[in-house]
This record gives structure tokens, C-alpha cells and sequence, in this order.
């Protein structure tokens, strides 16, 4: 198996205090999430998961950093530009020395955040609020149709998604990939300090039932934002994503949804996950 010895680290971006509801709401955890996407994409590799926003979490460093042959990020309930919250600088900081350690990162949402933060770029609230759901209409740019994290898949496409702060400005070796009308920075090629790290403001982790178990926890927020007209509304579209989750060939619920293949083929959202693997890890491993 080609990638039985890749050994990679999952940061789980979530405070503990924020796992516990996710959870309660039938939400899977954001590292355990990635840890079964990983291991489908790349069968035999060892994950190892780590919440870097506890006190108490014990980061890797030097060698024990340079023993890991990739870094991933998940979403994060934390706010990137809070840089007097010390669970934000805490990861901020280790996002650059992995950068300097030169182990390949990739991620989702936080992780596009965080990519560009560590490398000297900002973030700030995105005015139109959460966008949630399903980011639409993701198209690629210029220097994303020709990059290779999304070889293979198509010029213009939806993700499941759940942000309210959006990437404000780029860093020097900062290379914009693809956007939205909601979102103008979707993905994301940093290069800092010698290291790499390939970021996506969407989820490819998630599917139907985890956008509604996040929906069941933010429901309230959501409603208030103008999403849902009341929280009966609310409590349907969840219904409906869970059925569609259970029978993904119901073209009612398809269309209610608006949902196509790039979200519910695992195949199609998890490409730009294999395309990572192809591309920075294989080589790390054939050395």
C-alpha cells in the first residue's frame, strides 16, 4: 500500500467547550472526520490527532515534528483574528514553525485562515454574514485551474460550508486559487518561510448529515441571520438533509436542496484531498 507508512498529524481546531455541543447535536468531530477521509484516500497511513486549542495540548516540535509527513487543519469555532486569545496564537505559532520545519500542510476553513495569517496575510468578519450550507458557484482562478490541487476537477463547483470570517488580504507567497460571490477567497497556495500549505475555505470532510448536525447546533444564529424565516424551518431543512444523506438518488430532495454530484460524491469533493496526497506527500515518502 503506497501509503502505509505515512504517518500524518490532524490539529482539531476546536476548543473543548465547542466539542461537546457539536457532539451533542450529532455532529462528528472535526479530527475524526478527517482522520476517516484521510485513511480512505490514502489506506494503511497512521493519524495521529491533536487538539491544539486545550492548555494542555502537547505540540510536537523538532524532530518529533519532522516525523510526520504531513500536517492537516480542520474547521475551527475560534475567531483568527482574536490575536490576544492565546488558543489562537498558540496554533498561529505553530503554523510557522511547520512551515520552517517544511512538512506539508493542508486543510479546511481554519486552516485557510490560518495558512494565511501565520504567513503575514489577514482576515476579518465577512460582511455578509455566515455563509453556511453550501458555498455555490465556487470557480476557479486563472492560477487555480493550472495549479495542481485541483487537477481533475471542474472549473466551477458547490462545497459544503459553515464561515462567518472570510481571507481579507493574501501574504507575499500567497497565490488565490478559487472564490465565490460570498466568499472571495476559497482556496489558497502559501509558500512561507520554505513550506507549503494548500488550503480550501470549504469542506470536503463534511456531508449531508454533519451540515446538519451544525445546522441543529446554530439553528438560533442562523434563523436571526435570515437563513430561516423560524426555527421550524429550520428543524425541516435539517430533516431534508438527513433523508437526502440516507437516499441520495431522491431527486425531489436533489432539487428542494439544490444539491448535485460535487457534494454528494465522496469521489468528487475529497479530489483536491487525493491531489495533495499525490503531490506532497508521494514525494516525501519516495526520499
Amino acid at each position: 500500500m503506497e501509503f502505509e507508512k505515512a504517518r500524518f498529524l490532524i490539529l482539531d481546531g476546536y476548543p473543548e467547550e465547542h466539542r461537546g455541543p457539536l457532539a451533542e447535536n450529532q455532529g462528528t468531530l472535526a479530527g475524526e472526520l478527517y482522520a476517516k477521509m484521510l485513511k480512505a484516500c490514502a489506506p494503511g497511513c497512521e493519524t495521529t490527532i491533536v487538539f491544539p486549542a486545550d492548555a494542555g495540548c502537547s505540540l510536537p516540535s523538532g524532530d518529533n515534528l519532522q516525523s510526520f509527513d504531513g500536517i492537516v487543519w480542520t474547521g475551527s469555532s475560534l475567531t483568527i483574528h482574536h490575536d490576544q486569545d492565546e488558543r489562537v496564537v498558540r496554533q498561529v505559532r505553530f503554523a510557522q514553525a511547520a512551515y520552517e520545519a517544511n512538512v506539508p500542510m493542508f486543510g479546511s476553513c481554519w486552516a485557510a485562515q490560518m495558512a494565511v495569517t501565520a504567513a503575514g496575510g489577514t482576515c476579518a468578519p465577512n460582511p455578509r454574514g455566515r455563509e453556511f450550507g453550501l458555498a455555490r458557484k465556487i470557480g476557479l482562478t486563472d492560477a487555480g485551474r493550472g495549479h495542481p490541487l485541483y487537477m481533475g476537477k471542474k472549473s466551477v463547483f458547490d462545497g459544503f460550508t459553515s464561515h462567518e470570517d472570510e481571507i481579507t488580504h493574501l501574504p507575499a507567497g500567497g497565490v488565490l486559487l478559487a472564490g465565490n460571490s460570498f466568499t472571495s477567497v476559497q482556496a489558497v497556495d502559501v509558500t512561507y518561510r520554505g513550506g507549503s500549505f494548500w488550503a480550501v475555505q470549504y469542506h470536503p470532510e463534511y456531508d449531508l448529515r454533519e451540515v446538519a448536525a451544525l445546522c441543529r447546533w446554530r439553528r438560533e444564529g442562523l434563523t436571526a441571520q435570515g437563513n430561516f424565516s423560524s426555527i421550524e424551518e429550520a428543524d425541516n431543512f435539517i430533516l431534508k438533509m438527513e433523508a437526502l444523506n440516507d437516499e441520495p438518488a431522491r431527486k425531489d430532495l436533489r432539487w428542494q436542496l439544490g444539491v448535485d454530484q460535487d457534494v454528494l460524491d465522496a469521489d468528487i469533493r475529497w479530489q483536491e484531498v487525493r491531489n495533495w496526497l499525490t503531490f506532497k506527500i508521494k514525494p516525501r515518502l519516495s526520499r
